[in-house]
């Protein structure tokens, strides 16, 4: 597909956030499953549930231009879930609060592939004059910021605390 307009640009985007969601879904959910703190297990768990509630919208959005979200794949987000697999979950840790300490690096890395995507698309449909696209995608924009800040809290308020003993 040429990419000539910026219609064709969103719409491609689209796909690729699609993708990159996807991917990140399966391993948020394995991280969640290896963290020991309790708090980040459950943020990581609503981080899962937002990744499908965001391709839900996806899914609304492309059938509404009538497109399928599916045919691309994210290189880019593939890059990451790899190192998030690598360095959060195959690495040994000699203390757990270490390995939390990783999951929320790699978690944020994942998070913040997303926050530029929602935002590039929110741009696009802005400028596009797509006003339910982009109420959608600030939406799944909003909840990604979340997804980030949850984290920060997280990690400042005694994830990385534990991890310096």
């Amino acid at each position: 597909m040429s990419i000539d307009t910026l219609e064709d640009l969103y719409l491609e985007q689209l796909k690729d956030i699609y993708s990159a969601n996807k991917q990140a879904h399966d391993v948020t959910k394995a991280m969640a499953e290896a963290a020991t703190d309790k708090g980040l297990a459950d943020a990581l768990m609503a981080g899962a549930k937002g990744i499908e509630t965001g391709n839900h919208a996806l899914e609304v959005i492309a059938k509404g231009h009538d497109e399928s979200p599916s045919g691309e794949h994210c290189k880019g987000m593939e890059g990451l879930v790899k190192e998030a697999r690598a360095h959060a979950l195959d690495e040994s840790f000699g203390e757990d609060a270490v390995r939390d300490a990783m999951i929320v690096t790699q978690y944020q890395r994942l998070v913040h592939y997303a926050i530029a995507g929602y935002g590039c698309l929110a741009a696009f449909a802005d400028r596009l004059e797509l006003d339910n696209d982009a109420e959608k995608l600030k939406k799944c924009l909003d909840a990604s910021y979340d997804g980030d800040r949850t984290m920060t809290d997280l990690a400042t308020g005694g994830i990385n605390q534990y991890a310096v003993a």
